[in-house]
């Protein structure tokens, strides 16, 4: 028996954009936010380094606008970055307002800001020096909960979009393995990255790309799929995931040495360990694949690192490293998606009634490469214009007629195991920070056959084979190297190719 509940809105994700486009909407009516997990398990609570906002002494909002397009590699849709960079410092202060305890000089009582690779001034805010993250989670979830309109289902999976007649009707989902049909006026995936699609990332195991799978199996446009970011710096251990070394570390002055001591950013790249992502991530990898370990050499910080970075302080100590005292053991890994669904600028999609927001969606903010602390911003900025437009939706007429359906139990845990790390396998050796023709036919061929042997039941599975799909599908397409996108068999961008995006 399935059954079947009734909302005004419907918000698939409890991140920065998921929890922010509810509280916004439920000020006009019911919310229901879906979340596999609980609702601190998202990538925003994992975010580090801060939000990139012009709100300091000798910024301004154009000047962040060219630092987004200089880094989106001629990929960026301008009247998305205006509109991020406009409303960004707004969304800011607001959550400020709220109760996000944002770290402030203790002379001027000010924002303090951080430094940033590719930032052409300190615009980055932060909380409890790299917990920035955690601390939005955290006022969100907060102004979530204390709300009575808004209704949260925790291990809850979306597993497919209900559309009736061209239109988003709401999902099919699995409640604690029961099934739920989940109508909705308005229905919005913030289902966040897909960073545990490789054998490194730093996103949190509930990443694997659902969102994309779910949308486009519902014929909805997504486009850039083959962009993802790898940052340069997680810690090199072997966890999963991979904690995040902030980049505002080299902000404050440290240095990548190989395993010889030498610095090798000064002779690759004119700003060095502050260069883009992609460049510095690939300069890591190129020392790696060469033989040699890579460390950021955080010690000229010194006894300061401590309070700058508390958190990242703490997570080398319990892994044996004291950054004042030690080289920290760095390794690239999958971070963000550039790419996703395609969106206007109030994050309608191309189906009737579903919206995106956040590193799901494809706004064209970030072009071929996120500008760093960029995300927070737009997931805020762009669940903000989400939620003011979807409140004028008007409501269904009709309850729709959905057909009988059931939730497959997963009987073989141990296939869809194997199945999931061998795609982080071949996604990172064939789709991952070097790609080739030859490895990336290798990586679409071998995909297709672990969907074939797929268990009942495997749903996130199925996901992950598919969003991976995309991903080394696009890659293969784009025959040059752009932002995210490194091709070494085409290394260097192509004309042709400047504006051009791959859609599905």
């Amino acid at each position: 028996m399935t059954d079947r509940l009734r909302t005004r809105f419907l918000v698939i994700g409890s991140g920065v954009a998921g929890l922010h486009t509810a509280w916004r909407a439920s000020e006009q009516g019911e919310v229901f936010v879906l979340t596999k997990r609980s609702l601190f398990d998202s990538a925003t609570a994992y975010a580090q380094g801060g939000i990139a906002a012009a709100l300091g002494a000798g910024d301004s909002a154009e000047l962040h606008r060219k630092d987004t397009l200089a880094a989106g590699a001629a990929l960026c849709d301008a009247a998305a970055v205006e509109v991020l960079v406009a409303e960004g410092p707004q969304r800011v202060r607001e959550l400020a307002s709220m109760g996000a305890k944002f770290d402030v000089d203790s002379v001027t009582g000010r924002l303090s800001l951080g430094k940033e690779a590719a930032h052409s001034r300190k615009r980055i805010v932060h909380a409890h020096g790299d917990q920035t993250g955690h601390e939005v989670a955290r006022a969100l979830i907060e102004r979530v909960r204390s709300t009575p309109q808004i209704t949260v289902l925790e291990r809850a999976r979306a597993l497919d979009l209900i559309v009736v007649g061209g239109r988003c009707v709401g999902v099919k989902a699995s409640i604690s393995g029961r099934a739920v049909e989940i109508i909705a006026d308005a229905t919005v995936i913030a289902t966040g990255g897909s960073g545990q699609l490789y054998r490194y990332t730093t996103n949190p195991d509930v990443a694997t790309g659902d969102g994309y799978a779910i949308a486009h199996r519902a014929g909805v446009t997504l486009a850039d799929m083959e962009f993802v970011q790898f940052h340069p710096t997680a810690l090199n251990t072997p966890e999963n995931p991979l904690q995040l070394i902030s980049e505002a570390v080299r902000g404050e002055g440290a240095i990548l040495v190989n395993d010889r001591g030498q610095r090798f950013m000064t002779r690759r790249h004119r700003l060095a360990e502050l260069a883009p992502r992609d460049i510095v991530a690939r300069e890591i990898f190129r020392e790696q694949q060469a033989g040699s370990a890579v460390f950021l050499d955080a010690r000229k910080i010194g006894r300061s690192f401590a309070r700058r970075f508390p958190g990242i302080y703490l997570i080398c100590l319990a892994r044996g490293i004291d950054p004042r005292k030690d080289k920290i053991p760095v390794t690239p890994a999958a971070h963000y998606m550039m790419g996703g669904i395609v969106t206007d600028l109030a994050g309608r999609s191309s189906l009737e009634r579903l919206y995106a927001c956040g590193e799901v969606s494809c706004t064209g903010v970030h072009g071929a490469n996120r500008l760093a602390s960029n995300s927070l911003l737009e997931g805020l900025v762009f669940a903000e214009r989400v939620a003011r437009d979807m409140v004028s939706m008007p409501k269904l007429p009709r309850a729709p007629r959905v057909a009988p359906w059931t939730v497959p139990p997963l009987r073989d845990r141990g296939a869809a195991q194997v199945a999931a790390d061998s795609i982080r396998e071949l996604m990172w050796n064939d789709a991952g920070i070097h790609r080739t023709a030859k490895g990336l036919r290798h990586c679409i061929d071998q995909l297709g056959g672990i969907a074939s042997r797929l268990p009942p039941g495997a749903t996130e599975e199925r996901n992950m084979v598919e969003t991976a799909l995309l991903i080394a599908e696009a890659a293969l397409m784009r025959k040059e190297s752009r932002g995210g996108h490194f091709r070494s068999d085409f290394p260097r961008e192509k004309r042709k190719w400047k504006g051009r995006h791959i859609q599905w």
